[in-house]
């Protein structure tokens, strides 16, 4: 496990908020899921880190940075990163919250992108009003509410096999990994804590605006509707294009890492 002694830090202007800087070269982002943490990645952090400058934030609120105590966005704390760090424009990386994170940045501060791949997401609006991805939201805070930490485990562990599978068909490495993210960023917050995330709204008709690359990967399990969407992106900006991993769900990151590395590195030797 990490401890914060290996990490660095960016003071922003709402608290210390973490990241672990690896490698050299050319900027690679990678942004992790809810509740999970930079550990999230860290199948693909030496790989990547042997040819690019790597950097794995943990996003507000999550792992060892600070949580929000005034309105605050994903896309400007990256952004302000990326701008502190002086190093960009970056290829970013993110799943599931972080390909939220990611496709915000990409339409709100396009001068500090190169590139974009996006996992098990979409943009935004589709996050935000998919019926599926609201009833798990819906689930997140019903169980939080009342204090039941085993019934928010498990609607969080819910998205990792994907469709026709449960997690007892899953390795329960990665399960204990993502409990292990999860109960850390939990034991952050207090029920019944203020939201103070602003989203970013009117994703949707912004994509072909997009002169950047985007590459789209999901997993042949995840939901159908998020591949769906996530096609929709790749197909609506100038340059994109999605790709599959075949019997991997939410995470293919996790369940098929060296595949998952290969195709990240092929797209962003390919740059």
């Amino acid at each position: 496990m990490t401890v914060a002694s290996e990490l660095s830090f960016f003071p922003s202007t709402d608290g210390d908020l973490a990241y672990l800087d690896a490698g050299s070269g050319d900027l690679v982002v990678l942004v992790h899921a809810g509740f999970a943490d930079h550990r999230f990645w860290s199948d693909q952090i030496p790989a990547l880190a042997a040819e690019y400058r790597v950097i794995a934030p943990d996003v507000r609120g999550h792992g060892f940075s600070a949580n929000a105590t005034q309105p605050f966005r994903w896309a400007d704390d990256l952004a302000d990163l990326l701008r502190h760090l002086d190093a960009g424009p970056a290829v970013l990386v993110g799943l599931s919250m972080g390909g939220v994170v990611v496709t915000d940045t990409m339409l709100e501060h396009p001068e500090l992108v190169r590139a974009v791949v996006t996992c098990g997401a979409a943009t935004g609006d589709f996050q935000y009003t998919d019926p599926w991805t609201r009833e798990i939201q819906a689930e997140y805070a019903r169980t939080l509410g009342a204090g039941d930490i085993q019934g928010w485990l498990a609607a969080f562990l819910r998205v990792l096999p994907g469709e026709h599978r449960s997690l007892d068909d899953m390795d329960p490495a990665i399960t204990q990994r993502l409990q292990e993210m999860g109960l850390h960023t939990l034991s952050k917050h207090t029920p019944g804590e203020k939201d103070w995330l602003v989203r970013v709204t009117d994703s949707w008709p912004r994509p072909d605006r997009v002169d950047v690359p985007l590459l789209a990967v999901n997993g042949t399990l995840e939901a159908p509707g998020m591949t769906d969407a996530a096609e929709r992106l790749a197909g609506a900006v100038r340059d994109g294009r999605a790709v599959t991993i075949d019997g991997v769900g939410h995470y293919p990151n996790l369940e098929k890492p060296e595949e998952f590395n290969q195709i990240l590195l092929d797209f962003l030797r390919a740059l």
